[in-house]
């Protein structure tokens, strides 16, 4: 039930920073917008860190694969197509595109079995959601 909760305050936290986001942009540049996001994030992890952790930074010369390590990469371009994304298209029709995007591609990581994460089987219920919510997509945008 936890994990629901979680989810649920990670989509909302998510929404409202994608629109923030858009909002320092048009007052800055993308650049320096996705910059400040990247900063101020590395503070507050410092600062949880110090406050709660203090483990060594060290590990993470011991995860393998190193690809592993691009999370922070990948999550400066994140934040850089959330805001573009918003700022084309308006948050609600942005998010909802986000997350049939994140739907799509968390399935096909567990259906292979990338990055390892444990294999599961071929699901047509599974399918099937996935086309319900790109039927809902389709039906928010329709005019």
């Amino acid at each position: 039930m936890i994990g629901i909760f979680i989810a649920l305050i990670s989509g909302a936290l998510m929404s409202v920073q994608g629109v923030f986001n858009t909002e320092v942009t048009e007052g800055s540049s993308m650049w320096v917008s996705t910059s400040w996001v990247q900063f101020s994030a590395l503070i507050v992890c410092l600062g949880a860190w110090l406050f709660t952790d203090r483990s060594s930074f060290t590990a993470l010369f011991q995860i393998q694969p190193k690809y592993m390590l691009l999370g922070g990469v990948i999550g400066a371009f994140i934040t850089y197509t959330v805001i573009k994304a918003m700022a084309s298209l308006g948050p609600a029709q942005a998010v909802m595109l986000i997350v049939v995007s994140q739907l799509i591609i968390a399935y096909v990581i567990e259906l292979f079995g990338m990055f390892g994460v444990d294999k599961q089987p071929f699901a047509w219920r599974r399918i099937l959601g996935m086309a319900i919510c790109i039927g809902g997509i389709i039906l928010f945008k329709w005019e």
